[in-house]
């Protein structure tokens, strides 16, 4: 049975697209669950709280869209965590996301401080996590910040994406089952790591896009990613979406409150 409530989160009309059972568990399981236990991210929450206090100054390498609010290269701790870093409620939806389709090779294009980064790594303690930083002065701290939270195993890969991501790729040679795309906010670079990553995945596959409606450029890549031949479903969150390569679903777009 189909819940009503559940209903009403759906937008653009598919109403009738809830009885996909496969959207139902990820809404009722991963998206919106209605009962969790928070105990996993007390480590993160206290850690991001110190962060947000810290006023030491790092020089910064931006290689992407740049920051909205600050145009310097000489940026404080405590702005990039309130800033750069995607909110708590976002980490824990992509925990939730991990342990919900159990990946047991997670990818990151864009690490930041390394919160985020630490969220994938506690839900899958299993799996191999790289995550990739243009910055090497944030790299340099988000690697820190993974020795404070016990998550040391996380492969850091720094330098420009451009020129890591395809090497990295190459190299490796598996599937990669969850990819987190939070690097460059600009249409074409969204739309070639996107096209690079493509071999690398299976019907199973999970990529996740930050800041989908940053900007036009932003929203013009995930329009062109939605619309891809491959892909069968896309979940629209407003601030992230969500793309899965699933050939026994039909192709379908759903929009989603959360």
């Amino acid at each position: 049975m189909i819940l009503p409530y559940l209903k009403h989160q759906l937008r653009a009309g598919n109403a009738h697209s809830i009885h996909s059972p496969f959207i139902y568990d990820l809404y009722t399981q991963a998206i919106c669950p209605s009962a969790e236990d928070k105990s996993d991210f007390e480590a993160i929450a206290s850690l991001r709280r110190q962060l947000l206090k810290n006023t030491d100054e790092i020089e910064i390498l931006d290689l992407g869209a740049g920051s909205r609010r600050n145009r310097s290269n000489r940026r404080k701790i405590s702005d990039i965590a309130r800033n750069a870093e995607k909110p708590a409620r976002f980490g824990e939806l992509f925990y939730r996301l991990t342990r919900h389709f159990n990946p047991q090779t997670v990818l990151e294009l864009g690490t930041s401080l390394g919160l985020t980064t630490a969220y994938f790594a506690r839900a899958a303690t299993d799996a191999h996590v790289t995550t990739m930083e243009g910055c090497p002065e944030t790299a340099r701290l988000a690697s820190e910040n993974f020795e404070k939270l016990g998550v040391g195993t996380i492969e850091l890969v720094v330098g420009n994406i451009d020129h890591t991501l395809p090497a990295w790729l190459n190299a490796q040679q598996k599937t990669i089952d969850l990819v987190f795309f939070d690097a460059n906010h600009r249409l074409e670079p969204t739309l070639r790591y996107f096209e690079d990553v493509l071999p690398y995945t299976d019907d199973a596959s999970v990529l996740i896009f930050d800041d989908i409606y940053w900007s036009k450029e932003m929203t013009m890549a995930w329009e062109k990613i939605k619309a891809h031949p491959q892909v069968q479903v896309a979940v629209d969150l407003f601030w992230v979406g969500l793309i899965f390569f699933r050939k026994e679903q039909a192709k379908e777009q759903f929009r989603l409150r959360f």
